[in-house]
């Protein structure tokens, strides 16, 4: 619907929630609701809104959520459920909050003596935020005031700025078509750029619109197209989630009885400049009880291994015993990466890749217990400009490797 000049109906202004009682306007559009959208003999059309609150204030770099930021003394989010409230015909008001907002939002509603409202927790997305309105519009507790309205409003939480006439269009719309929203006349000039980044054509704005909320639907439809849509998705991105939180730590393995020249501590080095958002951190094999127990405690799961003495693989294979017996790889995959240096000057890549064929065997064997290795061949050249070029596209890959966790690549011996 698109929206144009004011009508008689205003946004929430400054001030306390005050009687609950429809005014005659208000009754006049509960008794075009139920003419739009009633069968014979019905009471009118049960309507409920979804108001997604949980965004953290990002955008706006602010530490305090949008939503939460006072406007004359008052949460923003509080205009918005007065606007809201001021529609009588709307029967629960849906309020989508972070956990750790849950009880500044209880009080929110306590303070401005808000009505008709109530809170569930916010997911990972603002996609899964909205989909935990629903369902809990959805489902029938029966503890539970709530029931499956007819129509449902998504709303953003932040924008108290609205028109009940304009609402009142949406939800009729919604009614009749499955889903309805308010657009707007285009203002600025929008461009379609050609490959190279140049002007191609611009859009006529006499024939577009922009989209905005309010937006409604027909319960059953939009709860129907979330179903259908949210499992695959949430699941990447909760995924993508866990990879980040767990890929901010490396715990780097080697033996300390070198000095501080010893080609694991310029590897150190140069991962801690290259990896400057990821905390690098060093640690002894030896006295490997009580080190297991630190690394626990912290909740390392990504180490590196560097091995520098004969046999090639003796640092990781003892780091990896001592991993299967730690079990903390019950919570989340754990990456190793065995690092091996090698002058190709005097020794050729191959050859040494045939030495250590071992990692592929052994690593199918600790991928049943959570555990991806990955071989990691680094250019151990006597010159020292290439020797850094070798460490820092050693750094590289281990970052790739720590933040993807591919399955895929285990065994496999790369090259720096």
């Amino acid at each position: 619907m698109e929206q144009g000049q004011r009508s008689g109906s205003r946004p929430a202004e400054p001030g306390p929630c005050l009687s609950s009682r429809c005014s005659a306007d208000q009754a006049a559009s509960v008794s075009l609701l139920s003419a739009a959208g009633a069968e014979p003999g019905s009471s009118t059309l049960a309507v409920a809104a979804v108001l997604p609150a949980g965004g953290c204030g990002e955008r706006m770099g602010v530490p305090t959520p949008k939503q939460f930021c006072p406007v004359l003394e008052r949460p923003l989010i509080s205009y918005t459920l007065q606007a809201m409230e001021r529609a009588c015909w709307i029967k629960d008001i849906i309020v989508v909050v972070t956990g750790e907002n849950m009880e500044a939002m209880e009080n929110i509603i306590k303070k401005y003596k808000h009505k008709r409202i109530s809170l569930v927790e916010a997911g990972v997305t603002r996609h899964r935020s909205i989909f935990n309105g629903l369902k809990a519009l959805a489902d029938n507790q029966p503890n539970s005031r709530l029931s499956k309205p007819e129509v449902v409003i998504i709303h953003d939480a932040v924008r108290p700025f609205f028109e009940e006439d304009i609402l009142l269009k949406v939800v009729t719309a919604a009614k009749e078509h499955g889903a309805a929203g308010a657009v707007r006349p285009l203002v600025s000039t929008v461009i379609s750029p050609s490959a190279d980044g140049c002007l191609d054509h611009s859009l006529e704005r006499a024939r577009h619109r922009a989209s905005e909320m309010p937006q409604a639907f027909l319960f059953d439809v939009i709860y129907e197209a979330y179903q259908q849509v949210t499992y695959k998705r949430d699941l990447y991105a909760a995924e993508s989630i866990i990879k980040e939180r767990i890929s901010q730590e490396i715990c780097i393995v080697m033996d300390k009885k070198e000095n501080k020249e010893h080609i694991g501590h310029l590897l150190e080095e140069v991962l801690k400049t290259e990896l400057n958002h990821i905390h690098v951190r060093s640690q002894a094999l030896y006295n490997a009880g009580s080190d297991i127990q630190h690394i626990n405690l912290e909740q390392c799961y990504n180490f590196v291994c560097v091995n520098v003495k004969e046999p090639d693989f003796q640092e990781t294979q003892k780091l990896m015993s001592m991993l299967e017996e730690s079990n903390f790889s019950i919570l989340y995959s754990i990456v190793v990466v065995s690092v091996h240096f090698l002058d190709f000057k005097l020794v050729s890549p191959s050859q040494k890749m045939e030495s250590l064929m071992w990692i592929r065997e052994f690593a199918k064997k600790m991928k049943k217990r959570k555990i991806l290795l990955y071989g990691l061949l680094i250019n151990y050249s006597q010159d020292e400009q290439k020797l850094q070029e070798s460490l820092r596209q050693g750094a590289i890959i281990i970052a790739a490797l720590i933040k993807e966790r591919n399955s895929a690549l285990i065994g496999q011996l790369l090259v720096a």
